[in-house]
């Protein structure tokens, strides 16, 4: 005789969202996202100590860290050599402040970089430089799991990654949809840059940020 199946195709197995790595909440918000990315990081760490290239980091994230958190951005991820941040704030569309927190958030890592590098040139480490890069939209807002706390995924969070690279060394810039909400803000000036491919007809407008004197 076979043995008998405990188990039948159909009944519905019992799982909840700690079984899974990842899961969807099916939560979605407008957010501003951020990316702070090292320029050349592999190179420069292939060629210090583990202690050196340990404490180049420290210095990076650290000094990121304290403007994250006086502007109210919430980090997302933490590569080493990155960070992956967001704006809750800017979830509302009536709250010019959630976005200038943004820009001013971006601005003032961009204005530290000075600081920053006098701080590892003291602790005879490398120069340290680094590219910022933000935009605006929809994200899916993940269950939290063993892995992580909080995570997002989205049309925003790729392509901050995707145009990090248009940033100049030390400097910002922003993808179209946060141009378009940003735009009329007379405090900062915006220079559209080369375009990203995406795929399409026309290529995603990006555009660089500097504070108007």
């Amino acid at each position: 005789m076979e043995p008998q199946s405990t188990y039948s195709f159909a009944e519905k197995p019992q799982t909840n969202n700690q079984d899974y790595t990842v899961a969807f909440s099916g939560r979605t918000q407008n957010f501003c996202i951020g990316l702070v990315d090292i320029v050349n990081s592999t190179k420069i760490s292939a060629n210090l100590h583990e202690r050196e290239w340990c404490q180049y980091y420290v210095v990076f994230l650290n000094s990121m860290a304290k403007i994250l958190k006086k502007f109210g951005a919430i980090p997302l991820k933490n590569g080493g050599d990155s960070i992956l941040y967001y704006f809750p704030q800017s979830t509302n569309l009536k709250n010019e402040f959630g976005f200038i927190g943004c820009l001013e958030c971006n601005l003032a890592m961009s204005e530290a970089h000075q600081l920053i590098s006098e701080s590892v040139e003291m602790q005879g480490l490398p120069n340290l430089d680094y590219r910022i890069s933000s935009d605006y939209g929809k994200v899916v807002i993940m269950e939290p799991n063993s892995l992580s706390p909080i995570d997002i995924i989205g049309p925003p969070v790729n392509m901050c990654a995707k145009i990090n690279h248009s940033a100049p060394k030390n400097g910002i810039v922003i993808g179209g949809d946060l141009y378009e909400m940003v735009k009329e803000l007379k405090y900062y000036r915006f220079k559209q840059t080369s375009g990203f491919s995406i795929g399409l007809k026309y290529s995603y407008p990006v555009y660089a940020v500097t504070r108007k004197i």
